[in-house]
């Protein structure tokens, strides 16, 4: 009886722990649901607002450029307007002026003739002698109107037909972006970033990561990398300090980015990359990241290790010749487990060792951290 208890008390501990994992199962997942809600509703709003905003800012765009050409075009009227009525105007004076001297020379004629026969040869010598003065046979010239401005507006009646066409097509919404961070690797002091397309049907022509710290103080994202590459080594990053990355694209032929994709959380565990200061026959750089040899060092044993480890069991070394000098057959790079001094090659136990003719020496070891090194065999 004691034995089907104790069968029976397994059976119902085995329950028990499955429905404990079961439910942190559906915790986690309930969890991601709510995630997931609030990543759709987020970015909804999100882009609401950036529609909105957009399409305002454009709105008062346009209606400030309309009101700026149509300001224009009624100056352009007003100076045709102003320049053509002027010498109408001038003209209008000078007949006005002849139509008063007609009607006093009228009135002065009209007066001689019904004066007394004593009075009457003065006055009509006087009128004589005014009519000739004033040349009742000269008459201004007035304009024919096909000699005067007809002021007109030209407008096109198709910008609104292109207007409405671009519009139609102005902007777009889509539920995801087309490229997306697919890995982020540690290296040291920086983050190797891939990413990839999630859309087939997009061609895109150039790519943009950007990057910043985490948390409340990081900032505004910075532009890392633009081109046509998946990937690219975001260097000078402070070691256990999270980062945030984005990608998007370009198509193309065209000139805009695509959305953002969702940022990713990278960081990296070892520190940047420096050389051994105070290595006899080597010069270092400001950052100590690079290394000249000093062909005037009469060092005996001219081999410069790393200052620290900065590789670790499982990581890809990736040796990249950026510049080079004059090419010395002793010249080779390699790894280690240790530093030993006085060492004068790498062609032992617990280290690889590759010279510049490609010849690779390898010792049987177990790297547990790894030290790069340069030598002169």
């Amino acid at each position: 009886m004691s034995v089907e208890v104790d069968l029976l008390l397994q059976e119902a501990k085995e329950s028990i722990e499955a429905a404990q994992n079961y439910r942190s199962e559906l915790q986690q997942r309930l969890n991601g649901l709510n995630q997931a809600r609030k990543q759709v509703r987020g970015s909804s709003g999100q882009a609401r607002e950036a529609l909105r905003r957009h399409f305002t800012e454009l709105q008062a765009a346009a209606g400030r450029l309309l009101t700026e050409r149509l300001a224009t075009l009624l100056a352009e009227v007003d100076a045709i307007e102003a320049d053509s009525v002027k010498p109408l105007d001038d003209c209008q004076s000078l007949i006005e002026h002849g139509v008063s001297q007609a009607d006093e020379l009228l009135k002065e004629g009209e007066a001689a003739l019904r004066c007394g026969l004593g009075e009457k040869e003065d006055k009509l010598g006087s009128f004589t002698k005014k009519a000739m003065h004033i040349h009742l046979d000269s008459l201004p010239e007035v304009p024919a109107l096909v000699d005067v401005p007809c002021v007109s507006a030209q407008l096109d009646d198709s910008l609104l037909g292109m207007l409405r066409d671009r519009v139609s097509r102005l902007g777009s919404v889509s539920a995801h972006p087309p490229v997306q961070i697919d890995e982020l690797q540690e290296r040291p002091g920086s983050v190797l970033a891939r990413w990839c397309k999630v859309d087939e049907d997009f061609a895109a022509a150039d790519y943009r990561l950007q990057y910043r710290r985490s948390g409340s103080g990081g900032g505004q994202f910075e532009d890392a990398y633009i081109g046509r590459d998946c990937e690219f080594l975001v260097l000078h990053l402070d070691p256990h300090t999270d980062y945030q990355f984005r990608v998007c694209a370009r198509g193309e032929g065209r000139t805009e980015w695509s959305p953002w994709s969702i940022p990713q959380t990278g960081y990296t565990t070892l520190a940047p990359h420096e050389w051994c200061p105070g290595t006899e026959g080597y010069i270092l750089s400001s950052r100590k990241n690079i290394a000249l040899r000093n062909d005037s060092s009469q060092a005996r044993y001219p081999i410069l290790y790393s200052n620290a480890p900065t590789y670790f069991c499982g990581q890809t070394l990736t040796f990249k010749i950026s510049a080079a000098g004059q090419v010395d057959r002793r010249d080779s790079v390699g790894v280690c487990v240790d530093s030993r001094k006085g060492a004068e090659s790498l062609q032992r136990d617990q280290a690889v060792c590759i010279s510049t003719n490609g010849t690779l020496t390898r010792a049987q070891c177990h790297f547990i951290s790894l030290k790069c090194v340069f030598i002169r065999k």
